[in-house]
């Protein structure tokens, strides 16, 4: 009994000390920028930006192969300190066909409380409770519509989110038709 005690903690004694070697031997360093980019990324890992989560998107803006303008649920900050990390010039966040960001919202009176949405929400922006009715916190919904699938009784719909004074931007110079105009008059 003492013999195999003893040959287990050799073996394990051994093991421990080729795994220690192997790690520091093989070690695979990391691109020091993309782990900064991936930090300033919201990690809601919506796909909204055309890349399956936030770390190939923040490798891909390391590499240059994507633009620092592609991350809805980041919104205008996350695309300033972006653009400050790497010495890029801001610009305009990229919509897709949407008129600008959205929220989810789900209608209570059709909900079966399946929380297959609570599930889906990579934010947990959801409450509720098992075949309980379900609400949206509007608040911390990044819009990034993952909810919508696996909704069996589709009540759940995505609601753009009304101009405020918290959330209007000025608009870029290049955006502005009447900008344009006066140039080609004056110019």
């Amino acid at each position: 009994m003492l013999i195999a005690i003893l040959a287990i903690s050799l073996l394990a004694a051994a093991f421990g000390l080729l795994l220690g070697y192997a790690s520091i031997r093989f070690r695979v360093e990391g691109d020091p920028v993309v782990e900064k980019v991936d930090a300033l990324l919201p990690q809601t890992q919506c796909g909204q930006c055309g890349f399956p989560g936030c770390h190939p998107y923040a490798e891909a803006i390391a590499r240059g192969e994507a633009e620092i303008n592609r991350c809805p649920p980041g919104g205008e900050s996350t695309m300033v300190a972006l653009a400050d990390l790497l010495g890029r010039d801001p610009m305009a966040l990229e919509e897709g066909d949407d008129l600008g960001p959205k929220v989810a919202k789900i209608n209570e009176e059709t909900c079966i409380g399946c929380t297959l949405c609570i599930q889906a929400c990579p934010v947990d922006a959801i409450l509720g409770a098992a075949k309980q009715m379900h609400t949206v916190i509007a608040s911390e919904c990044t819009g990034c519509e993952l909810c919508l699938a696996p909704c069996p009784v589709e009540c759940i719909t995505m609601t753009p989110i009304g101009e405020s004074p918290r959330t209007w931007k000025w608009p870029y110079p290049e955006n502005r038709p009447e900008a344009r105009d006066r140039e080609l008059v004056h110019g």
